[in-house]
């Protein structure tokens, strides 16, 4: 999503390159010609294959999204004389003052907010190291969002990144830093819009496996920053990311997770989106068809860059547009990351939200491998962020909150067992 307040940052050096370690021989006798043990790449277990095949996902359908958000089909094939088939460039070659899109360098593999704030979760997590919940946002993402500056990529230059996020997302700041309200309270009165969800996908990676979890943890999570149906759908893509994850995963038992523990509007929207995607093979004829199966549930309307005036208001009837079409278009493409991404990136609208949560979806579902490396590479080299990174880290976290649910299950259990023969012996012996 994109902010149009502008931003004067101070420009400052990009941070120094990722080091990576050249593991040494080791000592003995020749070896045989072919590749050597210890040059071997080591083995990936599937949660951490997993994790990284999200978070890059998700960056790089962000990066792909980013130069056409907000254009429709007609106008990104006018641009681009065809489909957008890869990174492109910025919209008007004038970026730095066409309007709205100025100061912002969209496209040349730059992430966008959606890509920042889904990184600055990570961080959250990697302090917590626990499941979270709102008060976490107020305690850690505020903070990092406010007094840490950072690379970002649009904008060339180190700067907070609440310069850079959108209104929705300085919403945070402004009723948790200044305002002091319950972090548990302080989505409502926000504009209702998919800035919760876009960021979501950390909550379903450390509830790999587990959606409900994931939804219940997303949905306290995200009450810090949305209501109604946007927070709705941060809880919902949180438990797709999730459910991704299972040993037996497939694109329709992700939306069938999805529909299961969606609600309102939400659900209304996802299951029609989904019954006209179902059919179709190819994004290119089903790019008309979902835009008009999710229309009924989406306040924005047909001109995205001008909103209704209903636009963005809570309602149990109405749903985000981007986590519907996400989904409709992981159908389309059966999970396919080139042909998921690209479909939610021809879209247009806002279509660099739909692509990060595409992207995440089906990186989850098939590994770091499916996400093309020309595209990841040129992505993490120009918006000079190490996109691995965050996914090893967060890996290693929700292994630490799995073990700990472990413990805390026991003690239940323990406790439980406990109360429960006690209250056996008291009835026995009652009679």
């Amino acid at each position: 999503m994109t902010d149009t307040t502008d931003t004067t940052p101070a420009t400052a050096p990009a941070p120094a390159a990722r080091q990576t370690a050249d593991p040494a021989a080791a000592p003995g006798p020749p070896e045989p010609p072919g590749p050597r043990a210890a040059d071997a790449a080591p083995e990936v277990a599937p949660l951490e294959d997993r994790a990284t095949g999200a978070l890059v996902g998700a960056a790089v359908g962000d990066a792909l999204g980013g130069p056409v958000e907000g254009w429709t089909p007609e106008q990104i094939v006018a641009r681009h004389g065809g489909r957008v088939e890869g990174i492109v460039g910025p919209f008007h070659e004038d970026w730095r003052t066409a309007r709205p899109i100025a100061p912002y360098h969209k496209g040349d593999g730059h992430v966008t907010d959606d890509t920042l704030m889904t990184h600055a979760l990570v961080r959250v997590y990697e302090t917590v190291r626990d499941h979270l919940d709102a008060y976490d946002i107020a305690d850690h993402l505020v903070t990092d969002l406010i007094s840490i500056p950072r690379w970002i990529p649009e904008l060339e230059a180190e700067a907070l990144p609440l310069q850079r996020i959108f209104l929705a997302e300085k919403w945070i700041v402004a009723r948790l830093h200044y305002g002091h309200a319950d972090p548990r309270e302080a989505g409502v009165g926000n504009i209702v819009n998919c800035g919760a969800a876009m960021y979501m996908a950390p909550v379903g990676i450390v509830n790999a496996g587990n959606p409900d979890r994931a939804y219940a943890e997303a949905i306290d999570v995200s009450g810090a920053h949305q209501a109604s149906y946007g927070r709705e759908a941060a809880g919902v893509f949180a438990a797709a990311v999730a459910a991704a994850f299972l040993p037996d995963a497939t694109p329709a038992s992700v939306v069938g997770h999805a529909l299961r523990l969606a609600k309102d509007g939400t659900r209304a929207a996802i299951e029609a989106v989904c019954d006209v995607a179902a059919p179709h093979t190819d994004y290119e004829s089903a790019l008309v068809p979902l835009r008009a199966a999710v229309a009924p549930f989406d306040t924005v309307g047909p001109d995205y860059r001008n909103p209704s005036l209903g636009a963005r208001r809570p309602s149990r009837l109405h749903a985000i547009e981007e986590l519907p079409i996400a989904l409709g278009m992981l159908l389309v493409a059966d999970g396919d990351f080139r042909a998921t991404v690209l479909g939610s990136v021809n879209y247009g609208r806002d279509c660099d939200s739909i692509a990060t949560m595409s992207g995440a979806l089906a990186g989850a579902l098939s590994g770091a491998s499916a996400v093309p490396d020309e595209w990841s590479t040129e992505v993490a080299r120009a918006s000079r962020l190490d996109l691995h990174a965050p996914a090893t880290a967060l890996a290693t976290v929700a292994r630490e909150v799995f073990a700990r649910d472990q413990a805390r299950s026991l003690r239940h259990e323990q406790a439980f067992g406990a109360i429960s023969a006690r209250a056996l012996r008291t009835e026995v012996s009652g009679r």
